[in-house]
């Protein structure tokens, strides 16, 4: 009998609770929407651009390199008895200064004796010259012909000829001489830096030993190489005239704000063999800062790689555009009464930072610098300065919510 009691209350339990379930979600309120539509501007920034005249510059890379580079030599032998105080690397010499002596005594004696040899054939040459004179009278006196030969004879002008020709050849012996004796002093043949010395007091000496390496105080080379395409925006000098300015900076040795300038000097007539680009020589003065007027600037050091801007011709009548905003296929997105658009760009030329356009935008176009996600002619811009400003009708949106029981 319980048992049929609890049955049965069981059910009645779970029929109420069925009963209470469909009661709630019979009477749940609904929510209805209506109206809504919405278009959301995307958020920019902008730069307004200008046209103008610009003068672009094209960044290169070069070593740096003497334009005067030499390995000393001495044209005599012997000991080399002195040595300058500047002649030690990193020394700075002047164009004519002692940098060393070789012994000269040996060649102070072959001066001398040259001398002596040119004297005597001095007084060879006047004595023929006086027995000359006696022939000649005593051919007058026998007033007879001869042929030409039998004259020149009777007259010892054979004789004559080889005692001038014994003067000459003692004059240039002494020339000699002296020149051997004047070689004993070696000097600096410019203003010259000094790398390396190879020679000391004590050492013996032959031509074509080396005894240091000297380079030009006055000019230092950069070699630069650039792409054929950026030559005809480079002045070259040619009879006498400025080739184009560049400013030079060294990244790796130099403070941000230091630099120096130079000028292109030459062209070099052939394409560099892996690269296929073409060779620049640019021209920088006073390279080691040695003048009291560059003191302050920093020295170049041979071998070194550093960065070359060099100053381009001036373009006229173009837009300056960085070159980050210059979308693919040469394209910029333009803002134009508060929608994108898309500009197809005929850029004349490219430097390291900027584009130069001659067309596809106008004075005062205002380009988008930000970089979108997606990219749809005619989508809504707004900037930061717009945010404040009245929204246009089409740009609302309204969403309503009802609900009811």
């Amino acid at each position: 009998m319980n048992q049929k009691k609890t049955i049965l209350l069981s059910l009645t339990i779970l029929l109420v609770g069925a009963t209470l379930t469909i009661l709630i979600f019979n009477t749940e309120p609904t929510a209805s929407q209506s109206g809504a539509s919405v278009e959301t501007a995307m958020l920019i920034d902008v730069v307004e651009v200008e046209r103008g005249d610009y003068t672009p510059t094209i960044r290169a890379t070069g070593t740096v390199e003497p334009s005067q580079d030499i390995m000393l030599s001495p044209r005599v032998e012997g000991e080399i008895m002195e040595l300058s105080e500047n002649f030690t690397p990193g020394g700075y010499v002047e164009k004519g200064e002692v940098l060393l002596q070789i012994d000269p005594s040996d060649y102070r004696n072959a001066l001398l004796q040259r001398r002596s040899e040119l004297r005597s054939a001095e007084a060879n040459l006047a004595i023929e010259m006086g027995q000359q004179n006696v022939a000649e009278q005593d051919y007058a006196l026998l007033d007879d012909s001869l042929s030409n030969e039998s004259k020149a004879l009777v007259l010892r002008e054979p004789q004559l000829n080889t005692a001038r020709a014994m003067v000459e050849s003692a004059e240039a012996a002494v020339q000699q001489a002296q020149l051997n004796l004047e070689r004993t002093t070696i000097r600096a043949p410019f203003d010259a830096y000094i790398l390396s010395r190879s020679a000391n007091v004590g050492s013996q000496v032959s031509p074509g030993d080396q005894l240091g390496r000297l380079v030009g105080l006055d000019t230092y080379w950069i070699s630069a190489m650039v792409p054929l395409s950026s030559l005809r925006w480079i002045s070259v000098p040619e009879n006498g005239s400025w080739g184009s300015e560049v400013r030079i900076r060294n990244r790796t040795s130099w403070d941000p704000d230091e630099h120096r300038t130079g000028r292109i000097f030459r062209l070099v007539g052939a394409l560099e063999d892996q690269t296929r680009m073409a060779s620049l020589l640019i021209s920088v003065e006073d390279p080691l800062s040695y003048r009291d007027e560059n003191s302050d600037k920093p020295r170049l050091m041979i071998g070194s790689f550093v960065e070359s801007n060099i100053q381009a011709n001036e373009l006229e009548d173009v837009i300056l555009l960085s070159r980050d905003y210059v979308r693919q296929n040469d394209t910029a997105w333009v803002m134009e009464d508060s929608r994108l658009q898309i500009r197809n760009l005929e850029v004349l030329f490219r430097d390291a930072d900027n584009a130069y356009i001659t067309s596809g935008l106008e004075d005062g176009d205002k380009v988008v610098t930000t970089n979108l996600s997606t990219v749809v002619e005619g989508s809504r811009l707004r900037t930061e300065e717009s945010m404040g400003m009245t929204a246009s009708p089409d740009s609302t949106s309204e969403s309503t919510a009802q609900s009811t029981d």
